[in-house]
């Protein structure tokens, strides 16, 4: 199945990102590498705000779906222990350009916040009200230790290997569910992620 217009439009606008940056997004940047007129862009895309805020939709709909295929499931069929396992593997991977800029982006301008908050507030462990539970402090602090490995290796000019990189991971899925120790859990989607190979 070819993808729509607006899917190309928009795969088109992340490689602008990449290469040039936030500010290099512009009707005629992004025309030009969709390969689509600016009157087809302004069709889908009546403003350049409107657009901002349809890439920023984008990559977080991409993140959610490589959390679904690492789960190996729907959300829908996902307990918490899954989705937060899932989610601390998806620190194993570098996050693009594209995706840096635009969560500093959305961090500052609350009008970009919304897809990036739902994916957090669907997959990630909760911040505790207490330190009470062990249980949900724990999963927390992997959750905070996945954020800053992806950040890490985002940054780093001395990435992990791919091998430590799974293995810090994978660490952290079981501090969320001790059950995972010492059986191989990855679900096919590990295999197929961007990067390790989201």
């Amino acid at each position: 199945m070819r993808p729509s217009n607006r899917s190309k439009i928009l795969d088109a606008a992340v490689r602008v990102v990449d290469r040039d940056g936030v500010t290099g997004v512009t009707f005629d940047s992004v025309s030009a590498e969709a390969g689509v007129t600016r009157g087809g862009m302004m069709y889908h895309f009546p403003s350049r705000e409107a657009l901002l805020q349809a890439i920023h939709q984008h990559l977080a709909d991409q993140w959610e779906a490589s959390l679904e295929s690492l789960a190996g499931k729907p959300i829908h069929n996902t307990t918490p222990e899954e989705r937060a396992v899932a989610y601390a593997r998806t620190a194993a991977r570098s996050a693009t350009r594209a995706e840096l800029l635009f969560l500093l982006q959305s961090s500052t301008s609350p009008e970009f916040t919304a897809p990036w908050d739902g994916v957090l507030e669907r997959w990630a462990p909760p911040a505790p009200k207490t330190a009470d539970d062990p249980v949900v402090f724990a999963q927390f602090i992997a959750r905070l230790a996945a954020d800053g490995l992806w950040v890490y290796e985002s940054l780093s000019s001395k990435p992990l290997s791919p091998k430590v990189r799974q293995q810090v991971a994978e660490h952290l899925a079981r501090v969320i569910d001790p059950t995972l120790a010492g059986a191989d859990s990855k679900p096919a989607g590990w295999r197929r992620m961007k990067g390790n190979k989201p």
